[in-house]
């Protein structure tokens, strides 16, 4: 059994989905139902430890003898609550996920960090180009309680050193719905600078995640996870002169490629977008 929490989100949607589709026994745990009558549910309030605890254990038949749990569940993004909710509620669900897990033997977890931890919304330009997991660099009480994510699930497998912890730090999820809108962006680069430029299919992200819990890894680990070219026609050199003039580039960038590294993920998970804006905008 693995159990999504956060299931009736953007990306909990896809990734339930994807994960039934490969055969899995799902569950999703949320505040809200799915609207899926074919998905297994049950609620839960995450920032509630005997909440997280029993929605980890046994919900009557719905939740039994979990394997794995992808941890989705969170105010999704800076400005949605007040800065202090928002840090209380992602940190300490987070920690209570954790906690649940290592209590009830639960060695396989992975969970929603954010790009926002590369610095968003660059208020001096970012680090260098392209972003990696070596950059943590929080502007909000959103990326900062992502971060603390990351600096506590190396502290849990340090505790428990069978354990493994994927942080995902996904880039800003679309469906393929909003892919009409992307041809626009060219008109203003501004209109997307704040990160760079990139996105991540909710099918993709779902991908990741999948393949982050069938990873033969353990301990804590961090993941850059976005699609493999950017939302613009403009090319990367073209955006930068003009944005960020200043920002440092790592290596040679190819015109369209997401300035979010995801080379990592490509060699540790296996992941490879499968799925492109400009493939839909193309068919359509």
């Amino acid at each position: 059994m693995i159990v999504v929490t956060g299931g009736s989100g953007q990306a909990g949607r896809a990734c339930v989905r994807d994960l039934m589709e490969h055969g899995y026994e799902v569950t999703s745990i949320d505040l809200v139902p799915p609207g899926d009558a074919d998905v297994r549910f049950s609620r839960a309030d995450l920032a509630d430890f005997g909440q997280a605890i029993a929605a980890l254990s046994m919900i009557d038949e719905r939740v039994e003898k979990v394997t794995g749990v992808v941890h989705l569940a969170a105010i999704r993004a800076p400005g949605l609550a007040p800065n202090h909710v928002t840090f209380a509620n992602n940190t300490v669900s987070t920690y209570n996920i954790f906690e649940a897990a290592r209590q009830l033997g639960i060695k396989n977890v992975v969970w929603a960090s954010s790009e926002t931890v590369y610095g968003i919304p660059y208020p001096q330009g970012p680090a260098y180009v392209p972003v990696d997991e070596e950059i943590e660099r929080p502007e909000t009480a959103y990326s900062l309680s992502k971060l603390m994510g990351e600096k506590m699930a190396e502290q849990f497998c340090r505790w428990d050193p069978e354990m493994k912890i994927v942080g995902l730090r996904l880039s800003n999820v679309m469906d393929p719905q909003d892919y009409a809108r992307f041809p626009d962006f060219d008109k203003d680069p501004r209109s997307r600078h704040w990160n760079l430029w990139t996105y991540i299919d909710a099918r993709d992200a779902a991908q990741a995640a999948r393949l982050a819990l069938e990873a033969k890894i353990t301990g804590a680990h961090v993941f850059g996870i976005a699609n493999a070219d950017s939302v613009m026609s403009r090319t990367n050199e073209e955006l930068l002169d003009e944005v960020y003039p200043g920002a440092v580039r790592k290596r040679p960038i190819a015109a369209n490629e997401s300035l979010i590294s995801i080379e990592k993920a490509r060699k540790v998970l296996g992941y490879e977008p499968r799925y492109s804006w400009r493939d839909h905008v193309k068919a359509s």
